[in-house]
């Protein structure tokens, strides 16, 4: 005998299935962004306040120098005044032309301060870039890129200088613009293994699957996910290199192949006190120390 069986849906009713309270909802604070989190860190250390406050001076000193000083650095340089003594209005003496050393230094911030923070600009751009298709792509992109960063690293920054700078087209038309080329050029590698190296640190979290996942592309992933949670060591070695690019103008200036003569910086008055320096050594030190 063959019996037809009808399938029935059974739903249990109401009073069977009482509903349990809602979970509550988090009331509390905000997350923090990366940037925020770590604002609220480091405005608590001491270094990094005495840090930043220097740096805002100097650039408030190359942008308004007339904050400072209301001597014209060029103008009113009296030989009768030729490496002469502090006296009122003029702290810290006269050149060997007469000029005063306190306005030099303070209006040659400007151009200092320009190829720092333009070469850092510049490092940022290359290297960031390079280290960043090295790290979240690998492979023959990552090799490529590694042995090309081996060529550069073998040239130390001012040493490589001084030879590309002595090139027809460098040699002929200095400026800052050619000293900010030059140091870009140089300095590349060190910020593209550091930034390869927080890519690959960042390009397999969870954040980044699901991103990928959702259709995000590549590109898209490493532009909108994995460098902005990359860029800590980023910014502590472009804070570093800012003052490294100030010595190197300075040192390329000093050499007769940094910025041209016509220009006022550190390194050019450095460069031109060094023929006083047993007789006025104060010439020189100011600017150094500056």
């Amino acid at each position: 005998m063959k019996s037809n069986h009808q399938n029935s849906h059974f739903v249990a009713s109401g009073d069977d299935t009482p509903l349990l309270p809602a979970d509550s909802v988090n009331a509390g604070p905000v997350p923090l962004s990366f940037w925020a989190d770590a604002w609220r860190k480091l405005r608590r250390r001491p270094l990094f306040i005495i840090s930043s406050f220097m740096i805002l001076l100097i650039t408030v000193v190359a942008v308004f120098p007339g904050l400072f000083t209301q001597t014209a650095p060029n103008r009113n340089c009296l030989l009768a005044n030729s490496s002469g003594p502090p006296m009122p209005g003029h702290p810290l003496g006269f050149t060997f032309q007469g000029c005063d050393i306190y306005s030099r230094v303070i209006h040659g911030t400007q151009a200092s301060l320009a190829v720092g923070v333009l070469s850092v600009l510049g490092d940022l751009v290359i290297g960031v870039t390079l280290g960043a298709l090295a790290g979240f792509f690998g492979g023959w992109i990552d090799t490529v890129i590694a042995r090309l960063g081996d060529i550069f690293f073998a040239l130390p920054l001012v040493l490589g200088a001084l030879v590309v700078t002595q090139l027809p087209f460098f040699r002929e038309n200095k400026s800052v613009w050619t000293v900010v080329l030059v140091i870009s050029i140089l300095a590349w590698p060190q910020m593209a293994r550091i930034t390869r190296g927080a890519v690959i640190e960042v390009r397999n979290a969870d954040f980044v699957t699901a991103a990928r996942s959702l259709g995000v592309s590549k590109i898209g992933t490493l532009v909108r996910h994995v460098l902005p949670n990359s860029m800590a060591p980023v910014v502590v070695l472009a804070t570093l290199d800012l003052g490294v690019f100030i010595v190197t103008e300075a040192t390329l200036s000093f050499l007769g192949i940094g910025l041209p003569g016509s220009i006022m910086s550190w390194g050019n008055d450095i460069s031109a006190a060094k023929d006083t320096l047993r007789t006025n050594p104060e010439v020189l030190l100011y600017p150094a120390t500056a």
